[in-house]
């Protein structure tokens, strides 16, 4: 059975770098793997949620949103028993989880204010995977967080300059100027490690504006990217 998965193949990468970079910073436990799979799968399930919700298919759609929802609670839901903290953390998610349908229903799961929202709820999955390794949420915690909120708000403005935007002038100015703020954010505070760990987003942005290149390249790219960032911070906590 073909499985269905969504089309944004940079989107893998936001949901599992900010997991696994809290899974890497808090220490390992046992517990991670089945709430990494449990959330993979939650994942999984809202794709053809939305799309049931914009009336396309519904039968089959809600097929595959049964599906991959129950995977999600057999992975998850005891993981969260046995920590119950976590449902803390999955509340947090609750109101991005509520915008992402919001703008679905409409059809405009392409806007920036729904990437950013996706985001944030995919960059909470890290203080999840740090607490399970910690058994707190500290500074290092939140910095998780932040930094994976800073690097994917940069691929998506870069994604949108390539596709949507990439005909308005001032949107480029607007990722420009993200990318040179925040890797200028780090130079001046002296945190090197994480500087260089962004640089690759800055070249890119730059360089790559107004070539021709097709979104599955961008996506490969921003995986590499992101792959990239993933090693430098890891290397970093350690």
């Amino acid at each position: 059975m073909k499985l269905f998965l969504p089309k944004q193949h940079g989107a893998w990468a936001m949901l599992t770098v900010p997991f696994l970079l809290g899974m890497v910073a808090g220490g390992f436990n046992w517990l991670q793997l089945p709430l990494l799979i449990g959330w993979v799968a939650l994942y999984l399930a809202t794709y053809p949620l939305i799309l049931a919700m914009k009336k396309r298919k519904i039968r089959f759609h809600m097929s595959w949103f049964l599906r991959y929802f129950i995977v999600a609670v057999i992975f998850a839901l005891p993981v969260l028993i046995v920590e119950p903290f976590l449902f803390v953390i999955a509340l947090m998610m609750v109101p991005f989880f509520m915008i992402n349908l919001w703008f679905g229903k409409r059809n405009k799961d392409r806007s920036l204010l729904n990437d950013f929202s996706a985001i944030t709820a995919f960059a909470i999955s890290g203080l999840a995977s740090y607490y399970l390794g910690a058994g707190y949420i500290d500074e290092l915690a939140w910095s998780v967080f932040l930094l994976a909120i800073l690097f994917f708000y940069g691929s998506a403005f870069f994604v949108k300059t390539m596709i949507r935007e990439k005909k308005n002038p001032a949107f480029r100015w607007i990722s420009w100027g993200y990318h040179v703020i925040v890797v200028g954010l780090f130079l001046a505070t002296g945190a090197w490690v994480v500087m260089f760990a962004f640089i690759p987003s800055l070249a890119r942005a730059i360089y790559l504006y107004g070539k021709q290149w097709k979104p599955m390249q961008i996506g490969i790219l921003e995986i590499g990217n992101s792959l990239f960032f993933f090693i430098i911070l890891s290397v970093g906590f350690f």
